[in-house]
């Protein structure tokens, strides 16, 4: 476990009313590339993961604040909750956070955090008291592989990609939540047609940070050890290697990702699926502009390691990092 995994998360928080003076002060271009790309907030404690209510507006998490907040497309920040029982270290905290697909009749978020004793995965309420779980016993590690990208699929089903907690025994056993991506009802139970009648929909990761979907496909980005950072196209059941294979290799019953970076280019981050293309937030800088193949390169470098990319509803690309919120085309 090297510096690479001391990436810290947005951790989400609870508690209400609080100040909705803005974190930010009025956008600012910053010229990346071929383009602009759009500063709406900054000075942000590790901002992580978000998603978008039914209006439009903007609802994230930061790690080490261990905060939820709003914010509008014009960055305005507001905090609407402090998450409570939430362990913070290099890479634990309150990371991701998924909006209900009814949430305008249940008001219902769905965040993901570490505990002193596990990876959680609970439903909370703006103004509604704390989270109440729905998935425990994810592994933690001390410091490391806690996973935490959730997101619900087309099938309306809402994914998790958890880590192997700092231990690869985990990926490979289909008893263990760890190293996984699992798949699940609203409150927190198997999905109907999981390969192993339990949460487990695909095992052998190390430590799954992305998810998003090509029509009814979908990807995840997984992060290496010491030799290769994943891209994996996801099957139900299947394989994917971890701890016997880092990368592609050629053991029976296990499968290759479509695409393998160094770990010294990508330790990829949240990935997701715009304007017909896949974009993957590198922790190493910059943003990866990719077709399902893997094929493609960097972007936005001059942003430094990105956390989260999201296609936004307002038609925007929204890009994390750790201390900011930016809103871009895609280019």
């Amino acid at each position: 476990m090297g510096a690479r995994r001391s990436a810290h998360i947005g951790v989400l928080a609870l508690a209400v009313g609080l100040s909705s003076a803005p974190l930010a002060s009025a956008a600012t271009p910053d010229d990346v590339g071929a383009m602009a790309v759009k500063t709406i907030a900054s000075g942000l404690s590790q901002a992580w993961s978000i998603d978008f209510l039914p209006d439009g507006t903007g609802v994230f998490t930061q790690k080490d604040a261990k905060t939820v907040s709003t914010i509008t497309k014009e960055g305005k920040v507001t905090k609407v909750g402090d998450i409570p029982g939430v362990s913070v270290t290099k890479e634990a905290g309150l990371l991701g956070i998924a909006v209900s697909p009814t949430y305008a009749a249940d008001k219902t978020l769905f965040l993901y955090y570490t505990t002193g004793s596990d990876n959680r995965i609970a439903t909370w309420q703006i103004g509604g008291g704390a989270p109440k779980p729905i998935v425990t016993g994810i592994p933690r590690g001390s410091q490391y592989h806690h996973g935490g990208r959730i997101k619900f699929g087309p099938d309306g089903f809402l994914y998790a990609g958890t880590g192997d907690g700092q231990n690869g025994n985990n990926a490979q056993n289909k008893n263990s939540l760890g190293g996984k991506v699992l798949r699940m009802t609203k409150d927190g139970k198997a999905a109907p047609g999981n390969p192993f009648g339990s949460l487990v929909y695909s095992y052998g990761h190390r430590n799954v940070q992305g998810l998003t979907w090509v029509g009814t496909q979908l990807y995840v980005s997984d992060i290496g050890a010491s030799k290769v950072d994943e891209l994996n196209r996801i099957d139900a059941g299947k394989n994917y290697g971890w701890p016997t294979c880092e990368g592609s290799c050629s053991t029976s019953g296990m499968t290759n990702p479509v695409k393998q970076w160094p770990t010294s280019q990508a330790t990829p981050s949240g990935l997701t699926t715009y304007k017909g293309s896949l974009y993957m937030a590198s922790l190493k800088g910059g943003t990866f502009k990719l077709n399902t193949s893997g094929a493609g390169g960097k972007i936005y470098t001059n942003l430094g390691r990105t956390r989260d990319e999201v296609a936004g509803p307002d038609g925007s690309l929204w890009v994390i990092t750790p201390g900011g919120i930016h809103l871009a085309d895609g280019n």
